[in-house]
């Protein structure tokens, strides 16, 4: 694994490692009271535009356009219903962008695309996320103000270059008192290097486990197990890359994500892949996501809130083939993980069945996450097709009918 094959997980890496300066740069005019509040709303909206016309080109023009729209409606409508038109219009846009960019005949080396469609769901975030805060009265808005005065912090928030490219979604509020009070805030230059070097520690990671699985040959049958997990592990280790360096940004221009917030810790990383329970991953994986997607969609929808969670979250990643399944299959996991371990944990009173069972569930807990997302990454049905009709769907199959089985013996329960 060199870092060319990173580059091709990762096409924004480049990127991001290029704002690092601008990032200290800010932070350092902050400090010594060069940039008064204004400027320091014009200076992140600045970089924002210029890293997004910088990574993306012309496609830059699919993420502008969303931005302005959002914040146009977020000052015309009334609070009441600024979040729905915002996010009727925020997915709108973004599935309109998935549907027309895989529809055309790109070229694969081209990254351009990918990272305009992983900026637009995160514009989709934070857009959401702040007309929720408007309709909940959290961000109320300063009609007393002029329009640029009203507009200028909404489009800086929605666009500002520490995480135009990736990083945890941080709260409108969180983000304007960070702007107000960084002249205030400790510099966080040797957190943002312990990060870097985390960073390089998981790039060794992947190297050596890279290294190793180009020596093997092609599998058969419940062999393909290991291999399957494996590979899930590589990417798994390329998304906690991806996190630790965006957060190492936020953290040289001086907005540290608040307690908790953040998309990965050291005790975060342990929890991933420690843990026996495949509900604790899901809340754990991408933690801002998931806080996000439980405000926007769990706590919101009325009926079977946990498949509609899910199923919104495959619509927001694109609508592939592999994410609907996969998606879809992981809510199905989930609620059975939810029924099993309480079944299970009341046959193991002793210690040495506890330890077999925390073991076995953690294997099975790591190879129906390697198989989840090895489904969501793919984007053909031939190759689903595969990765069904192979030994790999075992595990999931087990857990789907085990499922089945215990909603059956509580049906009699209920009546």
């Amino acid at each position: 694994m060199c870092w060319a094959d990173l580059l091709l997980l990762l096409p924004a890496a480049p990127y991001r490692l290029a704002a690092f300066p601008f990032a200290a740069l800010f932070r350092h005019l902050c400090a010594s009271g060069y940039l008064p509040l204004t400027a320091r709303y014009i200076f992140l909206l600045t970089g924002g535009c210029l890293l997004a016309v910088t990574a993306m080109g012309s496609y830059a023009v699919l993420l502008i356009i969303p931005a302005a729209g959002s914040v146009l409606i977020l000052l015309s409508a009334s609070p009441a219903h600024a979040h729905t038109w915002v996010f009727v219009f925020q997915m709108s846009w973004q599935t309109l962008c998935h549907l027309g960019l895989s529809s055309q005949e790109l070229d694969p080396q081209d990254a351009r695309p990918s990272i305009t469609l992983s900026a637009i769901m995160l514009l989709t975030q934070k857009a959401t996320s702040l007309g929720l805060d408007i309709h909940e009265g959290v961000v109320p808005l300063q009609l007393g103000q002029g329009l640029l005065q009203r507009a200028l912090p909404l489009c800086s928030y929605l666009l500002f270059f520490p995480a135009l490219l990736g990083g945890p979604l941080c709260s409108f509020s969180s983000f304007q008192a960070q702007v107000e009070s960084s002249r205030a805030l400790p510099c966080q230059l040797s957190t943002a290097g312990q990060r870097c070097l985390s960073a390089l520690a998981l790039q060794g990671l992947r190297a050596g486990l890279a290294g190793g699985l180009a020596g093997r040959q092609g599998c058969a049958g419940l062999g393909c197990l290991p291999c399957l997990w494996a590979r899930a592990l590589l990417l798994r280790l390329a998304y906690y890359m991806h996190w630790v360096l965006d957060e190492a940004l936020l953290e040289v221009v001086g907005f540290r994500p608040e307690e908790g917030q953040g998309d990965l810790s050291l005790h975060d990383l342990w929890t991933l892949e420690t843990t026996h329970r495949l509900a604790v991953f899901a809340r754990t994986w991408n933690k801002s996501t998931s806080r996000w997607l439980r405000r926007l969609i769990f706590q919101r929808c009325p009926a079977q809130p946990l498949l509609a969670t899910f199923a919104f979250s495959a619509w927001w990643h694109g609508l592939r083939p592999g994410q609907v399944f996969g998606f879809l299959c992981w809510a199905v996991m989930v609620e059975a993980d939810y029924r099993i371990h309480p079944f299970l944990s009341a046959w193991a009173t002793s210690q040495g069945v506890k330890l077999f069972y925390r073991g076995t569930t953690w294997v099975f807990t790591q190879l129906i996450v390697a198989y989840i997302l090895t489904a969501v990454e793919t984007e053909s049905f031939s190759m689903l097709y595969l990765l069904w009709t192979s030994c790999n769907s075992i595990l999931p199959l087990s857990y789907g009918l085990a499922l089945l089985l215990l909603l059956l013996a509580e049906m009699p329960k209920q009546n």
